[in-house]
């Protein structure tokens, strides 16, 4: 009778595994968007560089949060954000370089005390407030100000980890969370708030509203801002990339932000625009830069395609926070092979808010490029002082023009297998607008350290080819049970 019980159960773990493993994605995720035709003048490649000088002097220069802010001062009726980590946690470091979760806070309390009337939406990931054992002072505040925070229901997404997610959904996720604390240390915050052992076994999932995007309008139109930056005080001293978008394509962010907030449970409130016969401003403008919206697995598909297309001498350079993805790495072999000139800069695993990392899983996977490469391919790494080189950005250029894909998604299996929710955005032009020329100033400094400032070091700084490593990779990433 006991082994019968024991039976039931087993079968019961593995059906609720499956199910987590392959159940549809919700409406409008997985999001391939309209291709717009948009002026070069709509698209604007930011960016933020962390280096050291020759006296060992670290200094950011940052573009990504002030655009933001900038957007929000501006701003008439609307405004969306959704943001994966928004909070003051530190980790193990002592100090931040910048108090970005609480200036982004008191933005938008000061524009809504100017402007009652005007819509602001907070939409977040629940790592934040410790899967609802604790709270943040920054949305508290918010709340408390008539600033909706909309937290997402990972519940309703796929398990990259199955393994442990078919227990969890089991036996572990009925019996919700208290947001009164609890006995264990805070595992983002040295001193933090306590929280119950509930949290921590929700936070071994490993899945995640990662997007990190904010919507406005302005006197001239809808502009969208899609990055790879968190307002996030132990991010703060981060390298980064972003887009902003001045075109149509807004109503793709809406259709993916409003799906968050319906199967979270949560009211979403449309632009004015979507409410009404008003003609959205930027409507029926033509012109020669393409312009689209792609979340979840729709990144791979479309950076799958793009890479595939390139030929012999064609190039491509990319910098990447974390790449894992098969596919992905096959598609650079292959492109390798063809002759297309690979430039990699990749973050060498090393840092993560005041504790050391293991290098997994980019020194593995950079060591599986260089042994495979026709002399096409070439590795740096980013030479990072306790910060990380955290952009998600790859340009391309063919007989065909130039693209660039940049977004929150890194090349992961969990991010871009539609498991977590990611927004990029996809560029594509003719000719070397200013976007793309932005974007190869951003890279080229990176990679050629000019001026005494030092971003980046050689391959064999952080070359790792260990087998036993290669083989955790790999057993990681065709689980899920990392964090990466």
């Amino acid at each position: 009778m006991k082994k019968k019980r024991w039976l039931i159960i087993g079968i019961l773990v593995v059906i609720v595994g499956l199910y987590g493993f392959l159940k549809p994605i919700p409406d409008n995720t997985n999001l391939t968007g309209t291709i717009y035709k948009v002026p070069s003048s709509d698209v604007h490649f930011l960016s933020d560089l962390t280096f050291v000088d020759d006296k060992n002097v670290r200094t950011s220069k940052q573009q990504i949060f002030d655009e933001m802010f900038s957007m929000i001062d501006k701003a008439q009726t609307y405004i969306l954000i959704d943001m994966f980590l928004y909070n003051d946690f530190l980790g193990a470091a002592t100090e931040s370089y910048r108090g970005l979760s609480q200036e982004l806070t008191n933005k938008l309390i000061a524009k809504k005390q100017t402007n009652p009337d005007i819509i602001i939406q907070v939409i977040t990931d629940p790592l934040n407030e410790m899967y609802y054992s604790a709270r943040t002072t920054q949305f508290q505040a918010l709340r408390e100000n008539n600033i909706p925070v909309i937290t997402t229901d990972l519940t309703k997404l796929r398990d990259s980890n199955p393994l442990y997610s078919a227990f969890w959904r089991t036996f572990i996720q009925w019996f919700g969370a208290s947001d009164s604390g609890g006995w264990l240390p805070h595992p983002l915050q040295k001193n933090g708030q306590k929280i119950g052992l509930r949290s921590y076994l929700a936070l071994v999932n490993f899945k995640a509203n990662h997007r990190k995007v904010v919507m406005t309008d302005s006197a001239s139109g809808y502009s969208v801002l899609i990055a790879s930056a968190n307002p996030h005080d132990g991010s703060s001293a981060h390298s980064n990339s972003a887009i902003r978008l001045d075109s149509q394509a807004w109503q793709d962010i809406i259709k993916g932000e409003k799906s968050v907030a319906e199967f979270s449970d949560t009211p979403f409130i449309d632009p004015p625009e979507l409410s009404s016969t008003v003609i959205p401003a930027q409507a029926g403008i033509q012109g020669n830069t393409n312009v689209q919206i792609i979340t979840e697995q729709a990144i791979r598909d479309r950076l799958l395609s793009s890479i595939n297309a390139l030929q012999k001498d064609d190039t491509l350079d990319m910098a990447m926070f974390y790449i894992a993805d098969r596919k992905i790495i096959k598609a650079l072999k292959n492109a390798d092979e063809r002759g297309v000139k690979l430039r990699l800069l990749f973050d060498p695993s090393k840092d993560a808010f005041g504790r050391q990392k293991n290098g997994l899983p980019n020194r593995q996977v950079a060591s599986e490029l260089m042994k495979h490469t026709e002399r096409n391919t070439q590795i740096r790494w980013c030479d990072t002082h306790g910060e990380q080189c955290h952009s998600k950005l790859t340009i391309m250029k063919s007989k065909n023009g130039y693209e660039m894909i940049l977004g929150s998604a890194n090349l992961t299996r969990r991010n871009i297998g539609n498991f977590n929710l990611e927004t990029n955005a996809y560029i594509q032009s003719a000719e070397k607008i200013k976007a793309f020329e932005d974007a190869y100033t951003f890279f080229n400094t990176t990679w050629n350290n000019p001026d005494g400032k030092f971003y980046s070091t050689t391959y064999d700084a952080y070359q790792d080819d260990s087998i036993t490593k290669k083989l955790r990779y790999h057993i990681k990433e065709f689980l899920g049970t990392n964090r990466w």
